[in-house]
């Protein structure tokens, strides 16, 4: 790549979780050290007004801010040329999120964001994977809570096992346990927006109903499993779990790290993904109040009445209730041979999944990809397959984010 004016642009800076993503690389690289990063977003006066509030009045080294609209490409072309990473926090990315993607294909410039529109994520990678390996630019994208912990969770326990056993597990259990936090605005918006496309769109249904619609083209699926939408009693953790609304993004990133991984965990590779209870009771409650909010957002009246007591973009809680926040993940590797051998791994976070935590893993995903050595070609890529052995010890260092092997008893 040749030399750019900054390692990192930060797309969507004056939004709620743009600004917390500009907070973080604010506190932790500064804005005059080996870290040159810019502020971007459409209207002038409010990134002056996010970077007052950042850096006061009269900063020693204000940090530079770029306009552009997520809708004029060549201002995103000059945008993407000027940097060697693009960080986006603009959702409903399928609203204000392909133009950028185009540009920085084009351009060769590596870009990451934390979408979880799986609709969108295909389309980017029928649009421009073939120009993105042509260009070198590493496209990376759920670099949030949706998909940092679930994919690199399953890439770290998958590890263990072949250090500790010389092979690897074709079946890992993710298990959301204790979890403090709410959806983000923009999370629910991009919800939302994808129920009301798959209310227009039958084959955009049979797309969600695919676990392997994130495959790389041509290749075969794996086996066929279903999504979970009853409470089902896993008797690995001897506790009863029911549906967590981000599987349905999650177990797609992960089964697309394993193909661009050219299948590490096999072609029968199986990881499912669930929400722990106390009880049944508790989960069939959580089962039919997912199922009931599932049904009213299936047409419009509903999603329209949603959407007024919902989050909207840009709101999220304050800073008391984002550092009191915390979840945790557990993933259970099944030894093929021998059960006695599983291994069992847990990734934790000590802020709000939605907004603290986030924002962490979306800055250090950003600087890793402008400062770690790269380990893949260009394309289209998820955390795990791009990221995994660089971005782990900088959550773990900087971003509050704990991996660790426990005992699967």
């Amino acid at each position: 790549m040749t030399e750019r004016s900054f390692d990192i642009v930060l797309f969507g800076a004056t939004g709620f979780t743009g600004q917390l993503v500009a907070e973080y690389l604010l506190e932790r690289y500064g804005s005059d050290g080996e870290l040159r990063w810019a502020l971007a977003g459409r209207n002038l006066a409010k990134l002056e007004s996010v970077r007052q509030t950042l850096q006061g009045v009269r900063p020693k080294h204000p940090l530079t801010l770029i306009t552009a609209d997520s809708g004029d490409l060549n201002a995103l072309t000059e945008l993407a040329a000027s940097t060697r990473v693009v960080c986006s926090t603009v959702g409903p990315y399928a609203q204000h999120g392909s133009e950028l993607v185009a540009a920085c294909a084009a351009q060769g410039t590596d870009y990451c964001d934390l979408t979880g529109e799986v609709p969108w994520i295909a389309r980017m990678i029928g649009l421009h994977q073939g120009t993105a390996q042509e260009s070198g630019a590493r496209i990376v994208h759920c670099c949030g809570f949706d998909s940092v912990p679930s994919d690199l969770g399953n890439w770290f326990v998958q590890q263990a096992m072949q250090e500790q056993h010389g092979v690897t597990a074709s079946r890992v259990r993710g298990r959301v346990g204790k979890t403090r936090g709410a959806a983000s605005g923009g999370t629910v918006a991009s919800l939302l927006g994808v129920m009301e496309e798959a209310g227009r769109d039958p084959a955009l249904r049979n797309l969600l109903r695919d676990k392997y619609c994130l495959y790389p083209e041509h290749e075969e699926p794996g086996p066929l499993v279903k999504d979970q939408y009853t409470p089902v009693f896993d008797p690995c953790f001897e506790q009863w779990t029911t549906p967590f609304v981000m599987a349905l993004i999650n177990e797609r990133v992960v089964r697309r790290s394993n193909a661009l991984l050219d299948f590490p965990w096999g072609r029968g590779f199986n990881y499912d993904e669930s929400q722990l209870c106390s009880s049944r009771a508790q989960a069939l409650a959580i089962s039919l109040g997912m199922g009931a909010a599932m049904l009213i957002a299936s047409n419009t009246l509903g999603r329209n009445a949603m959407a007024r007591w919902l989050p909207k973009p840009g709101e999220g809680p304050d800073r008391d209730a984002r550092e009191k926040g915390f979840f945790e993940l557990f993933f259970h590797a099944e030894h093929p041979e021998d059960s006695k051998k599983s291994l069992r791994a847990r990734v934790s976070g000590d802020r709000d999944p939605g907004y603290g935590s986030t924002s962490r893993m979306l800055g250090e995903a950003a600087v890793s990809l402008a400062k770690d050595p790269a380990t893949v070609a260009g394309g289209i890529w998820t955390p795990a397959s791009a990221l995994a052995p660089a971005l782990i010890p900088r959550l773990e260092q900087n971003a509050g984010l704990q991996f660790s092997l426990i005992s699967a008893e």
